[in-house]
């Protein structure tokens, strides 16, 4: 496996989710969001350091007793998703050559499998620009104007992103900063590689990388951990199979209707 860093943004607020607090920082079986997706990432082998970038006058994060181990560097916020990726960027420059790798990942996806991670790293460990962590789309995609549909799209060629999201340091720093000059909307990391003509690959990761966004999902993401036994080295490799996984989940939208 390659060495590499990782960059969490860490910096939003998560208005979806109605809470009192950022949603990184609500509770997940008697630990913070965050603090669930750290340990998931500080478990890989390879990893040179992770950067969390918090927003500039949170005071959540900096109590957290996690952010002290020495794998760990805080840097401060933008006011966009972009803005803080470019921050945590810079915290780099000194400590990583142009082709370095390094991951981006969402506070809020406290799931990654840790076998999903090593696939991202395996099979693009050569590749010249980087790829995601997706998944193909299975449900029909409609097309919609004001409430009504104008289109049903072919499913057959599209994918959901998640994140992790693996590019080498020069072209993410050069392409984030790019689509900034320009005001191009960037969503995610590889739009931002897109925006500047590269082709990032995608690499097939498991559904239950939910990224937790609104209130539902956190009794789902918990049904995950749960099945996982909490460990960070056994999400993605426990013993149960893939069809009893499936069930929960089922069960856990029952209840959400």
């Amino acid at each position: 496996m390659p060495n590499f860093w990782v960059v969490v943004p860490a910096a939003g607020v998560g208005a979806r989710m109605q809470a009192d607090k950022p949603k990184q920082y609500l509770s997940l079986l008697g630990k913070t969001i965050l603090e669930h997706t750290l340990e998931r990432l500080l478990s890989l082998s390879g990893l040179q350091g992770i950067v969390v970038v918090l927003g500039q006058e949170d005071q959540f994060g900096r109590e957290l007793a996690l952010l002290t181990d020495a794998r760990i560097v805080v840097a401060d916020g933008g006011v966009e998703r972009c803005d803080s990726v470019l921050n945590g960027l810079a915290v780099l420059a000194g400590q990583i050559a142009d082709d370095d790798w390094v991951l981006v990942h969402d506070a809020a996806r406290p799931c990654v499998a840790q076998s999903d991670v090593e696939k991202l790293l395996s099979e693009l460990q050569e590749h010249p620009v980087g790829g995601i962590l997706g998944t193909p789309v299975s449900d029909t995609i409609k097309r919609v104007a004001q409430q009504e549909i104008e289109q049903t799209l072919d499913r057959s060629i599209l994918w959901q992103a998640q994140t992790p999201q693996m590019f080498r340091y020069g072209l993410l720093q050069q392409s984030l900063a790019s689509a900034l000059s320009q005001s191009i909307t960037i969503t995610d990391e590889a739009s931002a590689l897109e925006s500047a003509g590269y082709h990032p690959a995608i690499v097939e990761g498991r559904r239950d990388n939910i990224k937790i966004t609104r209130p539902e999902d956190l009794p789902v993401a918990e049904l995950i951990l749960k099945a996982a036994g909490g460990s960070p080295s056994e999400v993605g490799n426990e013993r149960k199979t893939d069809s009893e996984n499936r069930s929960r989940l089922r069960r856990s939208r029952l209840w959400r209707r």
